[in-house]
């Protein structure tokens, strides 16, 4: 009986990390196209997603235009670790938000 409970064990914490890294690839692809969408960004907009982040899920961000001149679309590309070495049960997970350019017209 051991053994099945902690295959229960591990599949609740392997859907947990997986849940949890999708948070973080959504809040990094959230923050890097906010920063972009800044008229005159002070920051770079993928070093601030993952600066959003925690350090070791290390997003990989990618930056595109939504429409040319009214939105900036981020992408965040997160994988997911196993919790059996060897096993891997997801792929990365990705994550896009799209922010409006901000109006600088008086």
């Amino acid at each position: 009986m051991l053994p099945f409970l902690l295959l229960i064990a591990l599949a609740a914490i392997q859907l947990g990390l997986a849940a949890y890294c999708a948070e973080q690839a959504r809040t990094a692809a959230r923050t890097a196209a906010r920063t972009a969408s800044e008229p005159d960004p002070h920051a770079d907009p993928a070093q601030a997603g993952r600066d959003a982040v925690s350090g070791w899920v290390d997003p990989a961000i990618t930056l595109g235009s939504g429409d040319a001149t009214a939105s900036v679309k981020a992408t965040a590309r997160v994988d997911v670790p196993s919790v059996l070495p060897g096993i891997s049960i997801f792929g990365p997970i990705e994550r896009s938000a799209t922010m409006p350019k901000e109006d600088t017209t008086p």
